[in-house]
């Protein structure tokens, strides 16, 4: 009998489930929570055979909540959010609101009640930050302008989905009693009350309690000192403040990350967290009754919609208005097309407060599976849908609009200038390190330089002390001619990511057959199709870490300087050698 299931019994099930399944999603390029997912569909009440003890799965989960939202806290930082705060909050408050808004309109349709609408709509306005970060590291858009801005979205949704965490509760009681906006009012004083104990007398007494245990040089400790803080505050956080345990281990994660072992906090805490992770997505699908998708199939089309056609509408839709890049625009609405994890979260305690029927989390849960399993091909199409945009020049200057207005009145100064230059000169592209560095360099020697990036502020600093620089997308023909491309030397790109490279260096070998491109890039095996788009020379972080990495050893093993040079000259031309090989093969 289920209800005689013992605990082991349980996990063994739930592991091996969500292992197998966990394989066949990571094999097909899905998200490994697809196969958690459907680990639970497997195991849970609704499908024949091993039946597991839901109320137990239930249990466990909460232990992967808590861990889960304790992880966010332990990497949330507000720098990060105010680096890309113009598009970020704006963006994420507007699209949620859209994505609220619709929920509302289908849960009305479907007869529910407004609050169980507008909890709806909150869920599906939730993207996965696990699922977006591996769409971004897949296509190397991590450390590019748009994939910041997409995880700096992703961090407002985050803080939205720990204000909702309070309002649920509220809604809920003022649902019952129509004191909706005094029971409101009473959770977010407890929540301010929460807060401030938590970071006045926890940012001190925290830290301080960490470190002394880290001098113990105990792991066991450690990790057990971890675990206690989290879960004592979570648990603390909803019987004493009533808040929700996700909130209390989000801000206890936000005080552990501020201390100076809160790297070793981390690393002790992902595999735990992750593994009561994996129960709490076994423990979600477990609720899913698969005979819904056939019986409501309008409506699971109609909450779909929302994810995959709403979302990323408004998504792209203030992106672009507020005057970023359509590519930007593009990287976040295909980011945001998907459901994640805090939507379960959401889920949960509004079922538990009778905010949403087993329709809606039924709904919520299929949305998950199909939009998750989706998202990496939508990230495929990128380029795909970016090159249609082009091909229809009426649709493309509507989008990029307002960022080539934008563009315009950053770079006139600077066009202006170099228009009027007849020296020769170098582009560099990309500002980081490694181009500030060959900047300098080349200005050293008397060679006029014209930086383009991606980073307003950078191009506004640059201007302020008497360089020129260019904002905008170095891969649009337009921008490298403003930047003097036909009549410069060299151009320089110094961008890590492969991203638009081969445009770029298309477009300028177009407009100078002459210029030397020199171009950096990750991994060897891009050599032949740098070469075939027109660059010249190539520094692959490959083969000069190999080489560096020799002279080091060597160096340590007591050879002489020059001859560790040497070595490392040699693993560097054995590199290089076996991609002429291959080119001549």
């Amino acid at each position: 009998m289920a209800h005689d299931t013992p605990l082991l019994t349980l996990l063994a099930a739930a592991f091996a489930a969500a292992w197998i399944l966990g394989l066949v999603a990571q094999k097909l390029r899905l998200s490994p929570i697809v196969g958690y997912l459907l680990a639970g569909v497997v195991i849970g009440p609704h499908t024949p055979g091993f039946v597991g003890d839901a109320a137990l799965a239930s249990q466990l989960a909460e232990v992967g909540v808590v861990l889960l939202m304790f992880g966010v806290g332990l990497h949330f930082h507000l720098r990060d959010l105010i680096q890309v705060k113009g598009i970020a909050v704006p963006g994420a408050l507007i699209q949620s609101g859209v994505a609220t808004l619709l929920g509302l309109g289908l849960g009305l349709a479907e007869g529910w009640t407004v609050a169980q609408g507008l909890v709806l709509g909150m869920a599906l306005s939730v993207a996965s930050t696990v699922v977006l970060l591996r769409g971004l590291e897949e296509h190397d858009l991590v450390a590019t302008p748009a994939g910041h801005a997409a995880i700096g979205w992703l961090i407002v949704e985050d803080i939205l989905t720990v204000v909702v965490l309070v309002v649920i509760p509220a809604l809920a009681g003022g649902a019952s009693s129509g004191g909706l906006l005094t029971s409101l009012a009473i959770s977010l004083a407890k929540l301010v009350a929460l807060v401030a104990l938590v970071f006045l007398i926890g940012s001190r007494a925290l830290p301080r309690v960490l470190t002394l245990v880290a001098r113990l040089r105990s792991r066991e400790l450690f990790t057990l000192t971890v675990l206690a803080l989290a879960v004592a505050i979570a648990v603390g956080a909803a019987y004493v403040f009533g808040a929700s345990m996700a909130l209390g281990a989000f801000l206890a994660g936000m005080v552990v990350g501020q201390s100076r072992v809160s790297h070793q906090a981390a690393a002790d805490a992902l595999p735990l967290r992750d593994a009561f992770a994996v129960l709490f997505f076994v423990s979600v699908g477990m609720l899913l009754d698969p005979s819904f998708l056939l019986r409501e199939p309008l409506l699971l089309v109609a909450g779909l919609a929302i994810v995959l056609v709403g979302k990323p509408l408004a998504a792209l839709a203030v992106t672009v208005l507020l005057g970023y890049s359509t590519r930007t625009g593009l990287v976040v609405a295909l980011g945001l097309a998907q459901v994640g994890e805090f939507s379960f979260i959401l889920g949960e305690l509004a079922r538990h407060h009778g905010l949403l029927g087993e329709t809606g989390y039924s709904l919520l849960v299929a949305c998950a599976l199909v939009s998750i399993s989706l998202n990496p091909f939508l990230f495929r199409w990128l380029d795909a849908i970016e090159g249609w945009l082009r091909r229809h020049p009426r649709l493309w200057r509507l989008l990029d609009a307002r960022s080539a207005r934008k563009r315009a009145a950053i770079n006139a100064r600077s066009a202006e200038a170099i228009a009027q230059e007849t020296r020769p000169l170098a582009v560099i592209v990309g500002y980081g390190p490694v181009g500030q560095a060959v900047d300098r360099a080349l200005r050293r020697s008397g060679t006029e330089t014209v930086v383009i990036d991606l980073n307003m502020d950078t191009v506004a600093e640059l201007e302020k002390s008497g360089q020129r620089a260019l904002f905008g997308d170095a891969s649009q023909p337009g921008l490298l001619q403003q930047a003097g491309v036909a009549r410069a030397s060299h151009l320089v790109i110094t961008l890590p990511h492969s991203v638009n490279r081969a445009p770029l260096i298309a477009a300028a070998r177009v407009l100078s057959p002459r210029c030397r491109i020199v171009v950096r890039a990750r991994y060897l095996r891009e050599h032949a199709d740098l070469v075939q788009v027109g660059a010249n020379v190539a520094c692959f972080e490959e083969a000069e870490a190999a080489a560096r990495l020799t002279e080091l050893v060597m160096a340590d093993l007591g050879l002489e300087r020059a001859a560790a040079s040497a070595e490392g000259d040699r693993v560097r031309q054995e590199a290089l050698g076996q991609l002429e090989l291959e080119s001549n093969a």
